[in-house]
């Protein structure tokens, strides 16, 4: 079993120190669904929700939320972003919408905490703006599809 690197010899958290790392290209992709009635997503597809586009605002605040990831989740890098993509789908057979989102950099960590951060943030900002509609949307899969780069390989599901 891998050791957990953001603990020290003492047994307490701390930031892990990345500074004799190679910069190389580092690339991940995650995904999230949110789950919902027909009608709801009907309102969300046809641009009828009387909020705006949910779409456009989720995506805006996926690619935000995966900037902000050091500020949200205790102990990452503040990391300089090269690309971030956030899609949206939706699958009607399901009753659902498909969130994909991808982050790149050249740097000296991964970027699968802000990939994760940018899909679940995505999708809790769908929930936000349909609430008022339907409160009982599911959000649910949230996972990380693949990464690449970095010392410890690539991975894909």
């Amino acid at each position: 079993m891998a050791t957990l690197t953001h603990i020290n010899h003492a047994g307490e958290a701390n930031m892990v120190d990345v500074s004799d790392k190679a910069v190389t290209t580092r690339e991940a992709r995650a995904e999230a669904w949110v789950s919902m009635a027909s009608t709801t997503l009907d309102l969300i597809v046809n641009g009828q929700h009387h909020k705006g586009d949910v779409f456009a605002t989720a995506r805006i605040a996926g690619i935000m939320a995966a900037k902000k990831t050091a500020d949200l989740i205790p102990l990452c890098h503040p990391l300089a972003l090269s690309k971030v993509e956030v899609q949206l789908t939706p699958d009607i057979a399901r009753n659902s919408v498909h969130i994909q989102s991808y982050c790149k950099l050249a740097g000296q960590t991964g970027v699968e905490m802000e990939a994760l951060t940018a899909a679940s943030v995505a999708a809790l900002t769908i929930y936000d703006m349909c609430k008022a509609v339907q409160k009982d949307m599911v959000i649910e899969g949230i996972r990380l599809l693949e990464k690449r780069g970095g010392k410890s390989g690539d991975f894909s599901v």
